[in-house]
Parts: structure tokens; C-alpha cells; sequence
């Protein structure tokens, strides 16, 4: 799709320009340029039609042709007036949309939210560019852009020229790329994590003589320095040590910005050369320097940068663990040749890989031979081994207990369920939450509201008559103790900690929206196969009737049952199996959603489902004795599946579909939190009413078709209610999309993750109150961090201001106020699923 962008600009003037578009008169410089934008969603000549008066209505367009054949459009505009990002979004508006590329890079240099800011500035000017988003905490840079117009090479150079250094982490196309690029970058973090390290060590130990010398004045030994001793020790540290603050300073000033570096290079420059100021015009022995001060400001940030940054990659941790499930290689077996080592992306769906004990699963794939226990707690959150037998599905990354298993591959590379994982947990933590936008303004003028009040305080205390050094000093205290980190690391590293906990216990949560939703909830709606019940029914009992033998109606059912996907198909399938029956093909199949399947099989028609489906055919109701045991097995928490051949009822099956263990207890915890609880089924309604009453919801509704569901959504909804939907993300899809929030039980089915905002990788519905859990403790975090990093600015720098705290003591607050944001978003790496 992407190979059929094309772009040309060209300037027209005069009469070319006017000949060219055939509509007058034209600007003389008017910046003729032709775009062409594949088009999802189109699927007649209408929807065609649509589109292209959507796009002509726009300012600036000269011409447009939409082909319905190639799903795409061919836009000419005038660039002065329009970019294709409008374009873009007026497609959208129209009801389609334009595929997008997404891109992710790797930022360093920033030391704080303004540079975040300049650089998302940066990429969001760049055409082409739909979208950007700069995490500070991660370092991470995220667009969107039109297919074919930005490429890694132009968003790197836009990064650079905004004054830092960007890595791409768009690999070509397996999960093993992915694994490497992220170990480069994991490597490249590490080394400057080392160098930062022997930088802080050697300034400890230079700023250390500097440090001890108040504390012996304060403990009355009168000993100080030499003077020329002291510009020794404190050189190094304020133009080697520091010069990182310079570097960050000097890009911020020269693209007219300014951030967290200029604040310090200010505050500490102010502090060394005044002290060099007085050594030049003071008198020996009576003379005031603060060479302490400004290398202790420098030695206490680079402290607390570095266990910021050690913090913020144990915030970030989920996605390295996750990462390092993915093994390089596997065991692939050849016929005739034995095992093979091969890279795991040389693997095709299809293959044989054997998996020896204690070896994590290399793809995604189903037991061919073997039997064993997996240890899947690091991709489901399931804490327990499960057993894995032939026919049984495992995915990627999952440990091999103590059996020796053959795996024939199923997915593997960026279709495995382990890579659709780390994708949604990197765009959860990649997002931004809505009061990070009021973060953004305030952290944009900061700096120069900051220095602002530095030259104030300055101006004040010359006026008060306090002289020109003592007012110097309280300007260098509130230039150093005012923290913009505090507020750029408030929101992310809570998102990061809290989407990061929520994935190693199970619960993918897509994005911020969901998190923010989720907490609101106060009506579950739930499927009930596969969801409140254990999705593998059973067949209990085979009921012919009116002189047909049992077993050739089910030979018959099975025939009909065996082309549809449906759990109660499959269980009677298997019956059939299990009894050996030989199961005829079938012809002319159809299916009724939420009603039944019919077809032809061996010159016989076959209904089998609801009573509905039957009416809907002609075929008269069961008799009333048989009516009354259809009707008591149903009261009784059984499915019932009607059966007609050629017209006439002939009988009936009851199928047992389990309760799940958990099911009643997540109910409960539920209602305790004054969340109301309804199911919607296609079974009966006495099944519905039976299940309801078990597990105590509100109530239960039967006969529910998919689409029925939705509609029940869309009604909670206009009442007022905010809805979660929770079903296995296939049938259930209309009602997930419609909901506050769509919460898929399950595996991490691609519907389920496509559709809905969180994802439970096991199928337990306790994971619905813990997803509400995480949701709350994750807001409370990111409300504790703001009101702290608000509150430490707000009461810091009008103490610095008033001359309350030293330099060297706003330094240390400086320092350790981002440590304490981060620090307690941290915690929240503790939290687990409460069992």
C-alpha cells in the first residue's frame, strides 16, 4: 500500500499556474503539490464519492480524484495553504481513514520536560507528521506519520538539530530485531551510566575538601583552604564534571528554549565566579567564597540525576523483562537430517521445534508430541504451572518444566502473542494522560518565569541594602532549587510502573484512556461462555425423538457442527469422535448469528439451535412432555440445542458448561465496590437466570444476540452508567468497541487486542477488579507526584528567594526532589494481584 504514495512539488506562476488547475487566477507563488493517500474503510462508489467532496471542500485543494479500485486518492493543493496531515484528518472526519506508519527513536541529552517539549515540537513540524509524543521518563520519541513521507534519517536530523541525539528503534521485521535494538540501547545506557558513575566519584572526591571545611567551621575548628587551593579542587568540577549542564544549556539558548541546564550552568557559573571575583579584590583572610557551593550543586545533581536514571529504569523494567523472554534460537527437526540450531526467524509456520526441560517455548505454537508443565507467569501472570498436552496451544516465551515437548509453529516474529504483548505495553507507556498537557504549558514557561524571579530576588535585596554578594547568593538559590524534572517525571514514570505491574500480572492495558476509564466503572457487563463459565462445554445428554436413533442424529449434528467454530459445536464434535462415528460431508452451510447453524447432509436438511431458529423455518415446537424437559434442564444451568431434520423436530442436546472457580468471588469483590454486575447470554434465559443466581449478579438476560449486546451497552450508557464490556473479544467485539471500556478475557486473542482497551491474558474474572485496582492506585500515584513536585517548587523557591536555604542546600533539594517522584512511582512495581 505504502508503494503507491507518491508526492511532487513544484512552484506554478502566471498563466501555468492558471492552466494547471483551471480555476483563475492564481497567487504568483502559489506552491502547487500532489499527493496520493491510500484510503481505508471505502466500499462503493458512494463512500467514493464521499471522500473526494470532503477533500474538494478543503481550502487550497485544486483538484482530487478518489479511485475506488485502488482504494486511494490523488489530491492536488496548494502547499502555502494545506498539508496532507489536514488531509489526512479530513478523510478521517468523512468516516475513513489513512493507514499510518509509526515510528519510535531512542532521545538522549534531555535532561528535563522543556527539552521533551522542544523535541516533540521539532517532529510535529515535520511533514508528513500526524502526531508525536516525547516521553521524558523512557526517553523515547513516538510519530506518526503518512506512509513514504518521513523516514528515520529526516526525524534523526530533526532530533539533532533541536540539539540532541536520536537512535531509531524501527527494525526491520522480526521479534529478534526488535530484542537486539533494544539490548543496543539497554548497552548504550549502561556505558553512560558507567561514565557517569566514575564523572560522580571523581567529583565527590574534589568537592569533598570543600564540604569538610564548613563542617569543621561549624564544629569551631578555624581552619580554611588556601584560597588558590580551593579554585583548584572547584575548577575541574564546575567546567569538566559540569560540562554536561553547559552543553544542555547552550543547546536550549541556541534554538531559543530553555531548560533544566540553564538554571545550573546560571546558578553555579554565579557562585565559582564570585568566588573568583573575591579572590581577585578581597584581601587575604578576609575574603567570602563559595567554591563549595558550586561544586557541591553540581556534585548533588549529577547524584540525583544518576539515581533518577537508575530509577526510572527500574519504573521501565516490565518491558525489559519481557523482552528478554525471546529466545535467539530453537531446536528445529528435519526429516532425515535430526535437530537443527536455527535462528528463530529463519523458523515458518508449519515447522517441528523440539523444547527440552527447563528451555523457555520459542514461538508461538501447539504440543505435537509430549507432555509437560509450562511456567507462563511472566506472559499470563498465572503463578502456576499449567499442563500442556498434544493439541494443547503454548506461546513464546514460556518456560519447559520437566517433559521434553515438539512444537509445530504457529506465529512467530511480530505475530506471536509474546510481541503483541510488548507492543501494547510500549504504547501504554509511551502515552500521555490529559493532565500531562497542563504540565506541558506550565514546565514550557518555567525556566523563564525561574529566572524571572532569580533577577527579582536580585533586585530586591540591592534595593533592601543587603550588597551586591549576599543578593547574588540568594539569586543562585532560587535559580538551583527551582526543579522542572520534578513535574516532566510526575506522570510518566506512574503510567510506566503502573502499566508495567499490570502486564506481569496479566492485565494489558492498551492505553492511558482505558486506565482513566477503567477507574470510573460502576456497571460490568460480562459474556458468559468463556467468561463467567469455562468455555469447554460438555455434552451431558443426546434426546431423539419421534423414532429417529440417537446415534444417527448425532452422526448427522456432528456432520453440521464440525464446519463451525462455535465451543458447543466442538463439544459435540468431539463426541462424535469419541463414539468413532464416520462424519459425512455437508453442502450448502449457513449460519445464524446467535440462533443456529443449517445444511444439507447426505440429502437431509439439518436446523440445529433455538427454538427461534426453528420458528424462523416452519418446524412446529417440540411436543409439550418434551417442551417441560427441555424446560428443566435449563433451570438447571444447561444449554439446549433444538435439532430438526427435514423439517421435523427429532430431538435434543444438553450441554454443561462450568462455572469458573473464581467467577463467584469476582462478582463479589464487585459489589463491594458498589459495582453493579450483568450478564448477557445467547442461552436461554432460564440458563441466563440460573447462572445469575449462582454468582449473584444484578440480573441476567437470555436470548442476547452480538448485536444485542451492543445495544444494551449504548442503553447503560444514555442512563448515565459507565460501562465496562468483558467477553472473549471475538462475538462479543461490537459490545467492546461500544463500551467505556472493553476489557477481552483471554489469551490475547488479535480481535481481543485490536478491540479492546484492556486485554486479561488468563481467563480469570478476578482480573476485572484488579484491572480496576491498578487503574486507582496508578492515579493516585501520578496525583501524589504532581501535588509534591507543585508543592516542592511553590514552597522552594520563595525560601531560596527570602535567603532561608543556602546554594548548596537548594542544590541538594533540587536533586532529590525528582528522586522522590520517581522513588514513589516505584512502588507501585509492588503491587499485585490480590489472590
Amino acid at each position: 500500500m505504502d508503494s503507491r504514495i507518491e508526492t511532487t512539488d513544484h512552484t506554478a506562476q502566471g498563466s501555468a499556474a492558471q492552466e494547471s488547475t483551471g480555476r483563475g487566477s492564481q497567487a504568483p507563488a502559489a506552491q502547487q503539490d500532489e499527493v496520493s493517500l491510500p484510503i481505508e474503510g471505502m466500499t462503493c462508489a458512494n463512500c467514493a464519492g464521499r471522500v473526494e467532496k470532503a477533500i474538494a471542500g478543503l481550502d487550497g485543494v485544486t483538484g482530487v480524484d478518489v479511485n475506488l479500485a485502488l482504494n486511494s486518492a490523488h489530491i492536488r493543493f496548494d502547499g502555502n495553504k494545506l498539508d496532507t496531515a489536514k488531509i489526512a484528518d479530513t478523510i478521517k472526519d468523512a468516516g475513513y481513514s489513512v493507514p499510518q506508519q509509526q515510528l519510535s527513536f531512542d532521545v538522549d541529552g534531555m535532561t528535563c520536560a522543556n527539552c521533551a517539549l522542544r523535541v516533540e515540537k521539532a517532529l510535529a513540524a515535520m511533514p508528513g507528521v500526524t502526531s508525536a509524543s516525547v516521553n521524558f521518563a523512557l526517553e523515547r520519541a513516538d510519530i506518526d506519520a503518512l506512509p513514504g513521507k518521513v523516514n528515520d534519517a529526516a526525524v534523526t536530523r530533526a532530533i539533532e538539530d533541536a540539539g540532541y541525539h536520536a537512535t531509531s528503534r524501527n527494525t526491520s521485521a522480526t521479534g529478534n530485531d526488535a530484542t537486539d535494538g533494544q539490548s543496543a540501547t539497554d548497552n548504550g545506557q549502561a556505558r553512560r551510566f558507567d561514565k557517569s558513575l566514575v564523572m560522580l566519584a571523581v567529583s565527590a572526591l574534589l568537592t569533598a575538601p570543600l564540604v569538610l571545611q564548613m563542617v569543621w567551621m561549624n564544629l569551631g575548628v578555624n581552619y580554611h583552604l588556601p584560597a588558590w587551593l580551593e579554585l583548584v579542587l572547584a575548577t575541574p568540577v564546575q567546567f569538566i564534571i559540569g560540562q554536561r549542564f553547559y552543553k544542555g544549556a547552550w543547546a536550549a539558548l541556541r534554538h531559543r528554549s530553555a531548560n533544566m541546564d540553564v538554571l545550573v550552568a546560571l546558578g553555579t557559573s554565579a557562585a565559582y565566579f564570585l568566588s573568583v571575583y573575591n579572590m581577585v579584590v578581597g584581601k587575604p583572610g578576609d575574603m567570602h567564597l563559595y567554591f563549595e557551593a558550586s561544586a557541591a550543586i553540581i556534585t548533588l545533581i549529577l547524584a540525583g540525576k544518576i539515581m533518577e536514571e537508575r530509577a526510572k529504569r527500574g519504573a521501565s523494567a516490565a518491558i525489559r523483562e519481557l523482552m528478554a523472554l525471546r529466545p535467539r534460537r530453537a531446536r528445529k527437526l528435519v526429516d532425515g537430517a535430526g535437530e537443527q540450531d536455527v535462528a528463530i526467524e529463519s523458523l515458518t509456520v508449519g515447522d517441528i521445534v523440539r523444547v527440552l526441560p527447563g528451555e523457555r517455548v520459542p514461538v508461538d505454537g501447539t504440543v505435537h508430541a509430549g507432555e509437560s508443565e509450562l511456567d507462563e507467569s511472566l506472559i499470563t501472570g498465572e503463578t502456576r504451572p499449567v499442563a500442556r498436552m498434544p493439541g494443547d496451544a503454548v506461546v513464546g516465551g514460556a518456560v519447559n518444566g520437566t517433559g521434553r515437548l515438539d512444537i509445530e509453529v504457529r506465529a512467530v516474529g511480530d505475530d506471536t502473542t509474546l510481541s503483541r504483548i510488548i507492543r501494547l505495553v510500549e504504547k501504554a507507556q509511551t502515552g500521555k494522560a490529559p493532565v500531562q498537557k497542563l504540565v506541558d504549558r506550565v514546565s514550557s514557561v518555567f525556566v523563564p518565569v525561574v529566572v524571572a524571579i532569580a533577577l527579582v530576588t536580585l533586585s530586591v535585596w540591592l534595593l533592601m541594602g543587603y550588597g551586591a554578594e549576599a543578593s547574588i547568593v540568594a539569586a543562585v538559590s532560587v535559580l538551583v532549587i527551582a526543579c522542572p524534572c520534578a513535574l516532566g517525571l510526575a506522570t510518566p514514570t506512574a503510567l510506566v510502573a503502573g502499566t508495567g505491574s499490570a502486564a506481569r500480572n496479566g492485565i494489558l492495558i492498551r492505553n492511558f484512556e482505558a486506565l482513566e476509564q477503567v477507574h470510573n466503572v460502576d456497571t460490568v457487563i460480562f459474556d458468559k461462555t468463556g467468561t463467567l463459565t469455562e468455555g469447554t462445554p460438555t455434552v451431558r445428554d443426546v434426546r431423539a425423538v419421534n423414532g429417529v436413533e440417537r446415534n444417527d442424529m448425532l452422526r448427522l449434528v456432528a456432520a453440521v457442527q464440525a464446519a463451525s467454530e462455535h465451543p458447543l459445536a466442538r463439544a459435540i464434535v468431539s463426541l462424535a469422535r469419541d463414539e468413532e462415528m464416520q462424519i459425512p460431508d455437508i453442502t450448502d452451510f449457513k449460519g445464524k448469528t446467535g440462533a443456529g447453524v443449517l445444511a444439507s447432509v447426505e440429502n437431509h436438511s439439518v436446523a440445529i439451535g433455538t427454538e427461534a431458529l426453528l420458528q424462523d423455518q416452519g418446524i412446529a415446537s417440540p411436543q409439550q412432555a418434551i417442551a417441560d424437559e427441555i424446560k428443566q434442564h435449563e433451570s438447571e444451568g444447561r444449554t439446549v440445542v433444538l435439532v430438526a431434520i427435514d423439517g421435523a423436530f427429532v430431538g435434543y442436546i444438553t450441554l454443561e458448561d462450568r462455572i469458573r472457580e473464581s467467577a463467584k468471588q469476582a462478582i463479589a469483590d464487585l459489589k463491594a465496590r458498589g459495582i453493579s454486575s450483568i450478564m448477557l447470554s445467547g442461552d436461554s434465559q432460564d440458563v441466563a437466570t440460573h447462572v445469575a443466581r449462582e454468582l449473584g449478579l444484578e440480573r441476567g438476560e437470555g436470548r442476547i444476540r452480538p448485536q444485542d449486546k451492543a445495544r444494551e451497552v449504548e442503553k447503560l450508557r444514555k442512563q448515565g452508567r459507565h460501562v465496562a464490556m468483558v467477553g472473549d473479544g471475538i462475538n462479543d467485539a461490537p459490545a467492546l468497541a461500544a463500551a467505556d471500556v472493553g476489557i477481552a478475557m483471554g489469551g490475547g486473542t488479535d480481535v481481543a487486542m485490536e478491540t479492546a482497551g484492556i486485554t486479561l491474558m488468563r481467563s480469570d474474572p478476578a482480573l476485572v477488579s484488579a484491572a480496576i485496582d491498578i487503574s486507582i492506585a496508578t492515579r493516585r500515584k501520578i496525583a501524589q507526584n504532581l501535588f509534591w513536585a507543585f508543592a516542592y517548587n511553590v514552597v522552594g523557591v520563595p525560601l531560596a528567594a527570602l535567603g532561608v536555604l543556602s546554594p548548596a542546600i537548594a542544590g541538594a533539594a533540587m536533586a532529590l526532589s525528582s528522586v522522590s517522584v520517581v522513588g514513589n512511582s516505584l512502588t507501585l512495581r509492588g503491587w499485585k494481584v490480590r489472590r
